[in-house]
């Protein structure tokens, strides 16, 4: 095979999709794709072109034919899901001007998914007549480290205090599944806060003049606050990604006051890819890239190509709307500063602090093996690999996530 498969319906998807047309418009990008040495210059312009003579492509896409074939499949293996998922594999080589690619990131991605068999045409679910959710959403006012915070969270239910950590550089509503399933609030009063400088928590006073930037005990140390200032009792606490870390910190240093950690995406410290490039160029902060459709497109990767089209799309618009520079900063915590490959894991008592770990089959970040070797050296309470999930379950695929998350929910 010469050619990727399909590579004429590229051409289809950018004309047949508004946003993708006026992204093209706005800010032509024109690159090679390359196939066993023989290649093919695509341009997303005012007019689309295939199959073009035209040469000055900024970039080349470079993989094999096996390679480009397991990608078009409708449910590709996990690795081929996404081009940035093949560059962090091996699968898939940038040539040229890596920044041009970066500042097409999300672009691109929804560009090269038309090569997929098209999908069905999720019908949204009716919401019948007007409905309020339970939710409530409320701001907690507290001095931390010497300083006024103003810290939004939402919660629901009754019961045990569940704690919920959201991922780098987003924010609670992630977890607004959670919140609204009866058969988790009728026991657990869940609770899901956001992180200062995330969603709708403020930076303190005098933000503009720092750089952001998460470690491991400012993240403790803002999470065991929140937990004081709202006089949680014993509470579970359930994070993701940075999350999934940090509850194995929390368990390490405050093992006594928490009644089990659910860790989602956990590992002992992030999978930085076969190709580290994108991360060097510091994409999510800089001023010739929008570093939060960067973040979008970064992710985008991490997430199953079979999690539902609208909540995966949800999952991407939190980090379209982060705050500039804050997930670079939360990313601070993720790859160096939060790193357990230090030896304390020696100290975290599973007997004290159950710990339960779900880690989505999709991962490429905290893959499953990574997942798998924590649990064998913590000796955890119990571990499963979630099938048809990323690193989002619970915002991802909610429906699917349940079913792993509601029988460890009644083991505690």
């Amino acid at each position: 095979m010469s050619a990727p498969p399909d590579l004429m319906r590229l051409a289809d998807v950018v004309r047949n999709s508004p946003a993708l047309s006026q992204r093209a418009k706005l800010a032509p990008v024109y690159l090679m794709v390359k196939s066993d040495d023989a290649g093919t210059v695509l341009g997303f312009a005012d007019i689309v072109t295939v199959n073009s003579s035209q040469s000055g492509a900024s970039f080349g896409l470079v993989a094999s034919s096996e390679t480009w074939t397991k990608f078009a499949m409708a449910v590709p293996p996990v690795g081929y899901q996404s081009l940035v998922g093949m560059i962090r594999m091996g699968h898939l080589r940038v040539d040229g001007d890596v920044l041009v690619f970066g500042r097409n990131l999300l672009f691109l991605e929804q560009v090269f998914a038309g090569l997929r068999p098209a999908a069905p045409v999720e019908s949204p679910a009716a919401v019948g007549a007007p409905a309020i959710e339970p939710i409530v959403g409320r701001y907690l006012r507290l001095d931390f480290n010497g300083r006024p915070h103003r810290i939004y969270f939402e919660e629901a239910g009754q019961g045990i205090p569940l704690v919920c950590l959201h991922t780098a550089g987003a924010d609670g509503r992630q977890y607004r599944a959670l919140l609204n399933d009866s058969e988790i609030t009728r026991r657990f009063r869940v609770i899901a806060f956001d992180l200062p400088w995330h969603g709708k928590s403020s930076p303190p006073p005098g933000f503009e003049r720092e750089v952001y930037q998460l470690t491991t005990d400012l993240y403790v140390d803002t999470v065991m606050a929140v937990c004081r200032a709202l006089q949680l009792e014993r509470p579970v606490v359930i994070g993701c990604s940075i999350g999934g870390r940090a509850v194995l910190h929390l368990a390490l240093r405050h093992g006594d006051y928490f009644r089990a950690a659910i860790g989602l995406q956990s590992a002992t410290h992030a999978d930085p890819g076969a190709d580290t490039r994108l991360r060097d160029l510091r994409l999510l902060y800089r001023p010739d890239v929008h570093g939060q459709e960067a973040a979008a497109g970064s992710v985008a990767c991490l997430i199953a190509p079979t999690s539902p089209r609208a909540d995966a799309w949800e999952t991407l618009w939190h980090y379209m709307q982060g705050g500039p520079g804050i997930f670079l900063g939360d990313l601070h915590y993720y790859f160096t500063d939060g790193d357990l490959r230090n030896g304390l894991l020696d100290r975290l008592d599973t007997e004290r602090c159950p710990l339960h770990l779900l880690t989505g089959e999709y991962d490429l970040s905290a893959t499953p093996e990574l997942t798998a070797e924590l649990a064998r050296l913590v000796k955890a309470t119990s571990f499963q690999v979630m099938e048809g999930l990323g690193h989002f379950p619970m915002s991802e695929n909610p429906a699917q996530f349940r079913k792993y998350l509601l029988p460890v929910l009644d083991r505690i």
